[in-house]
């Protein structure tokens, strides 16, 4: 997916609080992107921090500095205890249940607090953000539990256990052992001392939506791929199964300008048969007779252009929330206050996955009906389950399977997690977003689809074969060889998860996009 950063080759990520996209925040988790601040940022959070210290040495009682939390808002603390508190607030919210997050997403966790304590509204001290960035970039990553955020206010649980991990408590991941272990004993093992806290920061620390939003961020990357590479495979599908190019032409899609819509049947005119690019298959069945395609061959615009504008708006949304302050109370300079208010509520990221999960999904149902086509002879005109001596073999027959299992599970993770609240903090907090799990569930459908269509890739290029020595386009020939080069033509029954594990590496990867690139450059 990226070029991976070493020690001898530092890439880094400049942070201003503002302006950090989907790319940035996957470099970091995944390619070992390591993070700096812009000098505005370092000037915003001085700034804030002042604030915090004026309200601290004028003993103003004010919320979340020398007050309680939730129901206790009204409680007093004592300028003698304000530390203590910080401590108590991150020992107590450390409640977090489950396995915990890969040491890629407590990065991607880190890197959006940071991110967002660089906006300056927080009252986090720059001594305290230094320690976050330098434990970020050393890759101290604390045990994280994935389950326990209720997504308002903010993720408290899961960015609790991130700041009582480099407090020195509870557990550490240990790239020596790869495992976790003592957070005291992993903090060793980096040379990082632990956090010091003052007033306010322990707050500052864990009030926000970080954990929803790297998830979410996650997904909608990884759904970008996936409607591009889906119309490719699609294409491909089309060309196995004898399909015309006509349902995909402008003049159509132009009566009906939905943006996804159009650009998927623009897509699909770039890779299908044409004057510049002849496909052979094609002409071969140009008189066959056929009148018109299947739904799931004919209506690929209309069904992938709605999950292309879904992702689209997802993802405004979800960079959005990426560079938003999502404190309370919020510190302000200009005049200095704090005001209390709602932007840690993560009903915004919890919606859009919901959005998500069901528009990718559908990527997955239609492409699970064009691989029981492929395979279904009444309806191919193929030999059943693209198989030689079927019987003795079975082909691809329970490959199939597996893909109606996945989309079968993908029905149940879309009912939307969003749509539940249930009060909280003794009423205080009475409306929550749910939107942690809508953020996994999200993942754990996009994980599904990228496997339905790698099947039904997988599938194309053995009916493909079946056409030999017809040959198809010269942009979906490349997307065959691809395949070939990691896959074999199966003559016989063998062992086919491997195969399936290494199509789907190639949709994971990017690689199908890569190869037509320049098919879809040159289409506008």
């Amino acid at each position: 997916m990226f070029h991976t950063a070493t020690k001898e080759n530092a890439k880094v990520v400049v942070v201003d609080g503002d302006s950090m996209a989907l790319e940035d925040l996957l470099k970091i988790g995944y390619a070992h992107y390591t993070i700096s601040l812009t000098d505005d940022a370092w000037k915003r959070v001085a700034a804030g921090r002042q604030v915090i210290d004026d309200i601290v040495a004028s003993n103003k009682v004010v919320y979340g500095i020398n007050t309680g939390f939730g129901n206790f808002a009204d409680v007093y603390i004592p300028h003698n205890e304000i530390e203590q508190l910080q401590y108590n607030l991150i020992r107590s919210h450390s409640a977090g249940m489950g396995q915990p997050l890969t040491p890629q997403r407590t990065k991607m966790l880190m890197a959006l607090r940071i991110n967002v304590l660089a906006k300056g509204y927080s009252g986090i001290s720059p001594e305290t953000l230094h320690r976050y960035i330098e434990a970020m970039n050393r890759e101290c990553l604390p045990y994280i539990p994935e389950k326990g955020t209720v997504g308002a206010s903010g993720d408290l649980a899961p960015l609790a256990h991130l700041a009582l991990g480099l407090l020195g408590e509870g557990k550490m991941w240990s790239p020596r052992s790869m495992s976790y272990i003592d957070a005291s004993a992993g903090l060793a093992e980096h040379n990082f001392p632990p956090l010091k806290l003052r007033a306010k920061e322990g707050l500052a620390l864990i009030n926000g939506t970080q954990l929803i939003t790297a998830l979410a961020a996650e997904a909608t990357y990884r759904s970008i791929n996936i409607v591009r590479t889906a119309d490719a495979i699609a294409a491909l599908t089309l060309e196995a199964l004898r399909g015309t190019v006509k349902a995909f032409l402008p003049e159509i899609h132009k009566t009906r300008p939905h943006a996804g819509q159009n650009l998927v049947a623009k897509r699909l005119r770039a890779l299908l048969h044409s004057d510049s690019h002849p496909s052979e298959i094609a002409t071969d069945h140009k008189n066959c007779g056929k009148v018109q395609d299947s739904y799931t061959l004919r209506c690929i615009p209309q069904v992938h252009g709605i999950a292309c504008d879904t992702v689209s708006f997802v993802n405004n949304i979800i960079v959005t929330e990426m560079n938003s302050a999502t404190d309370n109370p919020m510190v302000f300079t200009d005049p200095p206050r704090t005001i209390s208010g709602g932007n840690f509520h993560g009903e915004y990221p919890a919606k859009a996955m919901d959005y998500l999960a069901i528009g990718i999904h559908e990527i997955a149902n239609i492409s699970e009906r064009r691989t029981e086509r492929m395979v279904n002879a009444s309806l191919s005109g193929l030999p059943p389950f693209l198989t030689k001596e079927g019987g003795l073999n079975s082909g691809f027959m329970i490959v199939h399977c597996t893909a109606a299992a996945l989309v079968s599970e993908n029905k149940t993770l879309c009912h939307p997690a969003s749509i539940d609240s249930i009060s909280t903090s003794a009423g205080k907090e009475d409306h929550v977003s749910m939107g942690g799990w809508a953020a996994r569930k999200a993942l754990k459908v996009v994980e599904n689809v990228e496997s339905v269509i790698a099947i039904e890739l997988l599938v194309a290029c053995q009916a493909i074969d079946f056409l030999r020595p017809l040959k198809t386009t010269e942009p979906l020939e490349k997307i065959y060889s691809l395949v070939r080069s990691k896959v074999s033509f199966m003559e016989k029954d063998r062992y086919v998860a491997p195969d399936i594990d290494a199509v789907l590496h190639l949709v994971k990867s990017g690689q199908i996009c890569e190869v037509l690139e320049p098919y879809f450059a040159a289409e506008g």
